[in-house]
């Protein structure tokens, strides 16, 4: 399923979906709890301006722009044999899947640490009845 198809069908089923972390927003939580070693941080390795110039679409303009770079100028200088930039796609397409995956283990942390506090909260209240 398409990252906007999956957008799309979130907003469908807000309504039915209280109580869980909402994927659109920051996280409520410090992205360091539970890493004691930290965490390597994100960044996109390709810069606004190389987006800019290569007239990449808004879609492609995330993480993995870098690969989907490559990929627009193979399609470009080999056109009309792009079989040969089949491996960019590749890259791109891996880089695409392992990001969706990152963050569908963002979403799922939050739904355990939003469950957490909740259990805690619920011994609170216990404890103080």
């Amino acid at each position: 399923m398409g990252n906007e198809l999956s957008r799309d069908a979130f907003d469908w089923t807000v309504p039915h979906l209280r109580g869980y972390p909402d994927p659109r927003n920051e996280s409520k939580y410090d992205p360091l709890y539970g890493f004691p070693k930290g965490r390597k941080e994100r960044v996109s390795i390709a810069t606004e301006a190389e987006m800019e110039s290569a007239q990449l679409i808004d879609s492609h303009r995330d993480y993995c722009a870098h690969h989907a770079i490559k990929w627009q100028a193979c399609m470009r200088d080999n056109y009309p044999f792009t079989g040969k930039c089949a491996h960019y796609k590749e890259n791109w397409h891996e880089c695409q899947h392992n990001d969706q995956v990152l963050r569908m283990k963002e979403y799922e942390r939050e739904k355990r640490l939003d469950a957490r506090q909740a259990r805690i909260r619920k011994a609170q209240a216990e404890a103080a009845a």
